[in-house]
């Protein structure tokens, strides 16, 4: 059952829209899908890591995948029924494809993650990574993804902290080799926008909590945390 306040808001008028910041189209998704794709050894390690754990015909859906990279790499590693949802409509289409590029069948789909177009008990693992920050109603997106998770179903987020270091947020956008100019937009989205949006650890729990999870278990790195929830 979940708490009281999950349930006014959900009984709450919508959001106007289902995320924080920018409209996440056109000219803005294609330069962070052109930025992002030096981030793929992270995004091949996490779908290795993932599919360790993953038996064949398993059901994954990704939460806000953006172009995608993770959820296309995650389907090349095995016998997945892999979906994604995003609220960006250029997303999805640069999304679609890269899985056709590399030949993989994933269902890309347009959507909110506060309001998701998927029945309940759907999938054995959902992912969402370096989004939940953004999301409008974050304890509504979390008892989704418990509503279309089967029975003993696992969830993982991976976002930043919002007590990261400076210091340490900037070593990491100088590790990832985008030239200059880019390097100081990423540096100064993270800084007046991305880390404010952050949550703590606290703040995790609290929302966890509210949803309704079982289990949770958090793991913190120098930049962000690892949000492990059971069914």
């Amino acid at each position: 059952m979940l708490a009281n306040d999950v349930k006014a808001e959900k009984l709450s008028p919508p959001a106007s829209k289902g995320y924080k910041g920018m409209n996440m189209e056109g000219f803005i998704a294609t330069w962070y899908a052109k930025i992002t794709r030096n981030d793929m050894d992270e995004f091949k390690a996490l779908a290795r890591r993932l599919a360790g754990d993953l038996p064949a015909g398993s059901a994954v859906l990704e939460v806000a995948p953006g172009p995608g990279y993770l959820a296309v790499e995650l389907a090349g590693l095995g016998d997945y029924a892999v979906a994604g949802l995003d609220i960006s409509h250029t997303f999805v289409e640069i999304a679609r494809k890269n899985a056709v590029a590399a030949g993989v069948a994933v269902e890309f789909r347009q959507g909110d993650a506060a309001a998701m177009p998927f029945e309940d008990a759907t999938f054995d693992l959902v992912v969402c990574r370096a989004a939940f920050k953004n999301f409008s109603r974050p304890v509504v997106a979390l008892a989704e993804m418990r509503r279309v998770l089967k029975p003993g179903g696992r969830a993982l987020i991976i976002d930043l902290r919002r007590d990261v270091p400076p210091d340490s947020m900037e070593r990491y956008v100088d590790g990832l080799g985008l030239g200059k100019i880019n390097a100081l937009i990423t540096k100064a989205t993270f800084k007046y926008m991305l880390i404010k949006r952050a949550y703590t650890r606290r703040e995790f729990e609290e929302f966890v909590s509210q949803a309704g999870f079982e289990k949770c278990k958090i793991v913190e790195s120098l930049t962000g945390l690892e949000v492990w929830l059971e069914k």
